[in-house]
């Protein structure tokens, strides 16, 4: 019998497949289950258990920032414009949210 806090989880957690890989990407903030006002800045962390993967990512995601203030620094054709696929798996749930990697060198 399967418990009533793993149907019904107490913090957000996805189990993702980016790029051939599995990871976790959780929060540890509960709000984000149900106020969409805690939606504007709030932190994830993604483990995949890989062996490049020394530690846990800790991911910053702002929803409310301005996408074209980014957009300016560089040419649309350069190579700094590519995304890593975890912040375009981010962004399916979350649209145009800059993602901050806090200091680890983003990876995927």
């Amino acid at each position: 019998q399967v418990s009533p806090a793993l149907r019904t989880p107490r913090l957000p957690v996805w189990l993702c497949s980016v790029s051939g890989r599995h990871g976790v990407l959780f929060g540890t903030d509960s709000r984000l289950l149900s106020d969409w006002r805690s939606e504007r800045i709030f932190h994830l962390y993604f483990y995949s258990g890989q062996r490049e993967q020394t530690r846990t990512a800790h991911l910053t995601v702002d929803t409310h920032s301005h996408h074209w203030e980014e957009a300016g620094r560089e040419g649309p054709c350069s190579p700094g414009q590519r995304r890593p696929a975890l912040e375009m798996a981010i962004r399916t749930r979350w649209a145009g949210a800059t993602i901050s990697w806090n200091g680890t060198d983003p990876f995927f």
